[in-house]
């Protein structure tokens, strides 16, 4: 799509429908649902395929209630992002509240940076545009940047709003190594599927066999920054609490892989408790496990 379509797209339909009120964004995201689940099925097969992987106890009734929730969520979650391209600063803080903050900014007083882990939980989304609103940090988003150069900068832009700053994940190590005007809080997704399986720490999730990410792990040790697991719950719809975890303001003090684990299983724990708003439609273990990997 060329930059003109774009900007037609965002200006005709993208911007207006972001400007309606929420309870009339819902009355489209129940219709999106009818569209996505029952008449195109969009990944049902996926969906089914990982819930049932991951919870071989639960009954068939149990795995699709569980489906049907995750596809009302997820179609919560699309029409929640086209609501950030205008939402207000008092939107977002009635909608997204960080509960503990001062875990964060306790670090800022010693001058020193952080790492907040999470996963597809939630509406990460809201949670990273909010951060700037609640960190004293300057919070850091890393990010694959888009294939089209115009939603990119609008992507950019609706993002850092409130001051959130974003970095192309191809610049993680090259912003690392940067010093920064002030003590930076950067946000790592730990659960995405990794390009790199061989680089890559293997461990148990969900009871498979999962690569995991190693990169917020060396980055933590590196740079000697304290590592923080950002927990988002839904508390009703369309509004959310995020709470913040210390995983450990020592990371060498810590055995190998211990803190990718230490999040990995937090985040798990939440998925395990309501695994409707996790992101189910991801291909998550399409990789196997080598045999030469560790167990």
């Amino acid at each position: 799509m060329n930059a003109f379509l774009s900007r037609v797209l965002y200006t005709l339909f993208i911007l207006p429908l972001s400007k309606l009120p929420f309870p009339i964004l819902y009355r489209f995201s129940d219709f999106l649902y009818q569209i996505m689940y029952h008449l195109v099925g969009y990944r049902r097969k996926v969906v089914r395929h990982n819930l049932t992987k991951c919870f071989p106890e639960k009954s068939n009734a149990e795995i699709i209630s569980i489906e049907k929730k995750f596809y009302r969520h997820f179609c919560d979650l699309v029409l929640e992002s086209f609501k950030l391209f205008s939402i207000s600063e008092k939107e977002i803080r009635e909608r997204m509240i960080f509960d503990n903050p001062e875990v964060m900014n306790d670090f800022v007083k010693m001058g020193k940076s952080v790492i907040v882990a999470g996963g597809h939980y939630g509406n990460w989304e809201m949670f990273a545009v909010a951060s700037q609103l609640y960190w004293k940090h300057q919070g850091v988003a890393l990010y694959k940047p888009l294939a089209n150069p115009w939603f990119e900068q609008v992507m950019r832009q609706t993002r850092g709003q409130f001051g959130l700053k974003m970095v192309p994940i191809q610049q993680t190590k090259e912003f690392f190594d940067q010093p920064q005007p002030q003590p930076t809080a950067t946000i790592f997704g730990m659960d995405q599927s990794p390009s790199k399986v061989k680089s890559s720490h293997w461990m148990k999730f969900l009871g498979q066999d999962t690569a995991v990410i190693f990169g917020t792990e060396k980055y933590a040790r590196t740079y000697q920054q304290p590592v923080i697991f950002g927990r988002i719950l839904k508390v009703k719809r369309g509004y959310y609490r995020t709470h913040f975890e210390l995983v450990t303001d020592n990371p060498e003090s810590l055995p190998h892989a211990s803190i990718i684990e230490n999040v990995m299983h937090l985040l798990e724990a939440d998925i395990e408790k309501a695994p409707h708003w996790w992101l189910w439609t991801h291909r998550r273990w399409k990789h196997k496990r080598p045999e030469n990997s560790a167990q």
